[in-house]
């Protein structure tokens, strides 16, 4: 079985949406790093020397090549990615090998022994 790795870097407003759309169009779990911060086309503004910058995360999902294309394009657009500045981005990545995934395998299969440890 193949993997792909999705990456996106959004804001916390829409972060639990863009989990649930996720998990909807198929990813089978997911990481969050909070307290990420990026920078984009334009910098960010300053205001008496402070950064004016909202809280960003990074969330990560492993999922299985097919379902991949499916739920990029849920999260880019449950995200507004492209409509709103700032909304954040999304890439997706190969993935070689992964380790510690037979649950998932199993569940995506549709074994019984899925739910079981």
């Amino acid at each position: 079985m193949k993997f792909k790795l999705i990456i996106a870097f959004l804001p916390d407003a829409r972060l639990e949406q863009v989990l649930e759309a996720a998990r909807a169009m198929g990813a089978t779990g997911s990481t969050v790093i909070t307290s990420a911060r990026g920078e984009g086309l334009e910098r960010e503004r300053k205001f008496l020397g402070l950064e004016v910058a909202s809280h960003r995360n990074l969330a990560f999902w492993l999922v299985e090549e097919s379902v991949a294309p499916k739920v990029l394009a849920k999260i880019a657009a449950v995200g507004r990615f492209e409509e709103e500045r700032g909304a954040g981005i999304a890439c997706q990545i190969d993935v070689e090998e992964a380790v510690g995934l037979m649950r998932q395998i199993k569940a995506l299969e549709g074994s019984p022994e899925a739910g079981r440890d």
